[in-house]
């Protein structure tokens, strides 16, 4: 599945630049021009990477990366025409993972982004815990309070994608596009019967809930 990228760039054309360029290459790319928006499409879609501008109308990038960083660990490569080493501090210090500054040339800023990708990655590839629950990705196996659990394939995978997000609400149809990879048009119930599934291989010595339905959005992975 292609990554996703997400632009926040108030400059049109270094916008599009960065679409066109990032599409090429095989990423999946949205785009948004200010800050609100940028951090409602991040919290709403959860990319893969935010490649973000310092300068935005309303919402400083600065302080987007703030409120990113403090919903999750998701990538942020931060752009700007500031090239001095307190600007490079505060960027860091809200949170940027790398920091650009323009002009640029493509083949810079996509190395840095392959680069942020596979360190993301590799973070991926070990053991995940959220309260009593761990997950492993190379073994694949499930544990709650020192509890093994079998999960099949597709339950594993739905479980991975809520413990990489913990206490982030996520949409049925984020869902649904991440687990399954195209759109039910709202008519399957296939997410509300894993759900099920999941709480009840969980649930099973009556520990409390992890999986939360948030009425008329979703699911978060979050105590009670």
């Amino acid at each position: 599945m292609a990554e996703r990228i997400l632009i926040i760039e108030d400059e049109i054309k270094i916008a599009d630049f960065l679409r066109r360029g990032l599409a090429y290459e095989g990423f999946k790319v949205e785009v948004t021009h200010d800050g609100e928006t940028g951090l409602k499409a991040a919290r709403d879609n959860v990319p893969d990477l935010v490649i973000l501008d310092v300068m935005l109308p309303g919402l400083d990038g600065l302080e987007v990366a703030r409120r990113l960083r403090a919903g999750g660990e998701t990538p942020i490569l931060m752009l700007t025409a500031k090239d001095t080493v307190p600007d490079k501090v505060k960027g860091f210090e809200s949170g940027a993972d790398d920091y650009l500054v323009k002009p640029f040339a493509f083949e810079e800023l996509l190395a840095r982004v392959k680069a942020l990708l596979r360190r993301n990655k590799a973070v991926d590839q070990t053991t995940f815990r959220f309260s009593d629950l761990s997950l492993d990705t190379g073994t694949r196996e499930v544990s709650r309070g020192g509890r093994k659990i079998d999960l099949t394939t597709k339950e594993f995978d739905l479980l991975h994608f809520f413990i990489l997000h913990p206490r982030q609400v996520l949409s049925r149809e984020l869902i649904y596009d991440r687990i399954w990879g195209y759109d039910f048009g709202g008519e399957s119930n296939i997410l509300e019967v894993y759900i099920r599934y999941l709480r009840s291989k969980l649930e099973a010595q009556n520990e409390p809930r992890l999986i939360q339905t948030v009425r008329g959005v979703g699911y978060a992975l979050r105590e009670e």
